[in-house]
């Protein structure tokens, strides 16, 4: 949508009211409140503007008291978003939201490499039930809104045991329910014991991507073509765990890659992890990457998961467990961010927060802050293949709105406030109120 309807005679529509978004530390007040516009909002680039939101998209960005009216659809209102910053709306690439929240279930004292991790949910899984992962995976996703996600892109198991589709049923009941407030994709994480006709089953039911995790398999080749078979057979995005280890004799996304040119495959295909990219010297990387950006792969980096699975086994020198995401942005290989995990045998820990994400990109990663905010939030968007988020016209109306101050306080997780709009209404407010006494 490209059309600028700022500009012209307003249509008759009923009294819109102009609601302040109020103080950082005031009541949380507008959740389920559509937005007509945004007015006096600082943007990204630093000026303070207003923004219209018609449909659920950016339709105007004018100067603050430029002339002509505001359209006003009935039922919306105007935001005064004076003192408030706009952010585009973070996306959550790759979660696992059939697991979420199974940590109090597990030994605390324990601690998972990636194999470990694998055999504990395994011993879980005979436990879950669909009823359960939608009232964990919901519960996930009241956090994920909250911190400003408005899209989820989640992998599920299909166990061998019991019914494969439990978990697959539960999010996609979720999908709906949810839709129009949160964006939820719903990606098949198939394993080499899962049958053809289970994911045959899972696709007529309706998932929107195919993903499975063939270094996992004893065949790796054999099930990255099984997978690709799948997708190009229905003409789905694909989203395989790739190079899920620090150390390996092969490179899985080569396989990926020259499998992905050799079908000519229109669709988006996605590689998720890629750590051991991060552990390949630059003479061994270069190659690699530039058949990565021929073939047209998506990565995906998971910080804050890979940095508690990798290096278990290291005396010294523990690897970091991230890909090589300096080189990827080199060679234009688009680039998303997420957690993966959250509070399950993958990853203890967690806030559902793409600001944690970020802090440990720009830390861990040594990526600058925009190249950190952008792996959150555009650059997710675009290996998602979804419609761009941004304070210009023509892009989704998906946004928060934190305290106007330093955007590096951002990135570090620190803000106590997010308004957080999806398609032009508002799903989450949060705001937290302090009181100290620390002077006598």
């Amino acid at each position: 949508m490209t059309t600028d309807t700022t500009t012209g005679p307003a249509r008759a529509a009923a009294p819109v009211p102009t609601v302040a978004v109020g103080a950082p530390g005031a009541p949380a007040h507008l959740a389920g409140t559509a937005v007509a516009a945004l007015l006096g909002v600082r943007l990204p680039d630093g000026t303070i503007a207003d923004l219209t939101l018609t449909d659920g998209w950016i339709t105007g960005v004018r100067p603050v008291g430029a002339a002509g009216p505001v359209p006003r659809p009935d039922g919306a209102a105007l935001l005064d978003a004076s003192g408030w910053r706009f952010v585009p709306a973070a996306s959550e690439p790759h979660a696992h939201l059939d697991k979420a929240l199974t940590a109090p279930r597990m030994d605390p004292g324990a601690g998972n490499d990636l194999v470990s991790a694998v055999a504990s949910w395994r011993e879980l899984l005979p436990t879950i039930t669909s009823a359960d992962v939608h009232e964990r995976a919901l519960a996930a996703i009241h956090r994920y809104a909250a911190n400003g996600i408005t899209t989820i892109r989640s992998h599920v198991d299909m166990p061998a045991e019991g019914d494969p589709m439990r978990g697959v049923d539960a999010l996609l009941a979720l999908r709906e329910e949810l839709s129009g407030r949160i964006r939820l994709q719903v990606c098949i994480l198939a394993g080499s014991e899962t049958p053809d006709w289970a994911i045959a089953e899972a696709v007529a039911r309706g998932v929107d991507v195919i993903g499975g995790c063939p270094h996992l398999s004893p065949d790796p080749h054999a099930e990255t073509t099984r997978m690709l078979d799948v997708a190009e057979r229905h003409g789905l995005p694909v989203d395989l765990h790739t190079d899920e280890q620090t150390a390996a004799p092969e490179v899985d996304i080569v396989d990926l890659a020259e499998q992905v040119l050799a079908r000519g495959l229109t669709q988006r295909v996605t590689a998720s992890h890629c750590v051991r990219l991060g552990s390949l010297p630059p003479e061994r990387l270069v190659p690699v990457l530039d058949l990565v950006a021929r073939a047209g792969l998506g990565v995906v980096t998971l910080p804050i998961t890979n940095l508690y699975l990798q290096g278990w086994d290291a005396t010294h020198l523990a690897p970091r467990g991230l890909t090589a995401m300096r080189a990827l942005l080199d060679a234009g290989i688009p680039l998303a961010a997420g957690a993966d995990n959250l509070r399950d045998p993958f990853n203890p820990a967690g806030r559902a927060d793409p600001f944690e994400t970020t802090a440990l990109l720009m830390t861990a990663g040594h990526l600058r802050a925009e190249e950190a905010l952008a792996a959150v939030t555009t650059g997710a968007r675009t290996v998602l293949g979804l419609p761009q988020v941004g304070a210009a016209v023509g892009h989704a109306a998906d946004l928060m709105l934190v305290p106007d101050g330093d955007l590096g306080d951002l990135l570090a997780g620190t803000p106590d406030a997010r308004v957080v709009l999806h398609g032009g209404r508002v799903v989450a407010d949060t705001r937290i109120n302090r009181s100290l006494d620390l002077f006598q």
